[in-house]
C-alpha cells in the first residue's frame, strides 16, 4: 500500500488528453492536470484547431500547457498569451520522439543543441511569471546520453521541476526505460524532478519513488494509478501522472 499523500498529475498526450478526458481523471484523483501539446507557431498564427485546444473549464484547474516549438520569441509569445489566458503552468516539450516533430528540430531534437536549448528555456522564463517547467529524454541516442546536462541548464535558467523520460529518442519507447538515468539526474539538481517512463501499477509507482523521484504512470489501457493510489513514501515525490507509452 503506498503510504504518504502526493499529488497525482495528468502528462500531456497528444489527441488524448482533451477537457472529457482530463475530467475523468481529475474525478479519479488526479491533481495538477495537462492539456495536448500546443505548437506554439500555430497558436499565434491563430489556428483554429490549436486555439481550441487551448480552452479549458474552471473545474481543470491547477492546469498547465505545454509548448511545442524551436524558437525563443515564438515560445515565449505564446507562453504569454497561454498566462494571459490562465494557464496556471506552462510546460516545454524537449522530448518528443516522433520523426515529424524532431525533423522540424522540435521536441527530442532541442537536446541536440544544449546551448540552444538554453536560449530558449531563458527566454520564455523571462516572458511569464507562472510555474514553468521542462520535460526531457535521457538524451538524443546512445552516444549523446546528456540529460544530465540539460537539466543542469534547465536549472540554471530558472524552471521550478524537470520531467525525464529516460529513453533516448532513438529508443522512441523500445526496451525498458533505464530508471538509473532519472537518478542521476535526482543527484544532480535541486529542483523537482518528474520521473517518467513503465510506471504503469502502483508497485511500479512504489518503485519509482524508492529510486527518488517524482512519477509519472505509464497509461496502458488497464487501471489508473490515480484511484486509491495516492500515497508513496519519499521525501521528494510529489506528483504522478499518466502518459500514453
Amino acid at each position: 500500500m503506498l503510504e504518504t499523500m502526493i499529488d497525482l498529475r495528468l502528462a500531456p498526450m497528444a489527441a488524448v488528453t482533451n477537457t472529457p478526458f482530463r475530467l475523468v481523471c481529475r474525478e479519479c484523483g488526479a491533481g495538477p492536470l495537462t492539456n495536448e501539446e500546443i505548437d506554439a507557431r500555430a497558436l499565434l498564427q491563430g489556428s483554429a484547431r490549436t486555439v481550441e485546444m487551448t480552452r479549458f473549464l474552471p473545474e481543470e484547474r491547477p492546469i498547465a500547457m505545454q509548448l511545442l516549438g524551436s524558437d525563443p520569441d515564438v515560445l515565449a509569445e505564446a507562453a504569454r498569451r497561454l498566462e494571459a489566458a490562465g494557464a496556471d503552468a506552462i510546460d516545454l516539450n524537449m522530448g518528443c520522439p516522433v520523426a515529424k516533430i524532431v525533423g522540424k528540430g522540435q521536441g527530442a531534437a532541442l537536446m541536440r543543441d544544449p546551448l540552444g536549448a538554453a536560449v530558449i528555456v531563458r527566454t520564455m522564463r523571462k516572458a511569464i511569471g507562472i510555474r514553468f517547467t521542462v520535460k526531457i529524454r535521457g538524451g538524443w541516442d546512445e552516444r549523446t546520453v546528456n540529460a544530465v546536462e540539460i537539466a543542469r541548464i534547465a536549472e540554471g535558467e530558472g524552471v521550478d521541476a524537470i520531467t525525464v523520460h529516460p529513453r533516448t529518442r532513438s529508443q522512441q519507447y523500445a526496451g525498458v526505460a533505464p530508471w538509473e538515468i532519472i537518478a542521476s539526474v535526482v543527484d544532480a539538481v535541486a529542483i523537482p524532478v518528474v520521473g517518467n517512463g513503465d510506471v504503469r501499477s502502483r508497485a511500479d509507482a512504489a518503485a519509482m519513488v524508492a529510486a527518488g523521484a517524482l512519477l509519472y504512470q505509464g497509461k496502458t489501457g488497464g487501471e489508473l494509478v490515480y484511484e486509491h493510489g495516492a500515497g508513496v513514501s519519499s521525501a521528494k515525490v510529489s506528483s504522478l501522472a499518466t502518459e500514453r507509452r
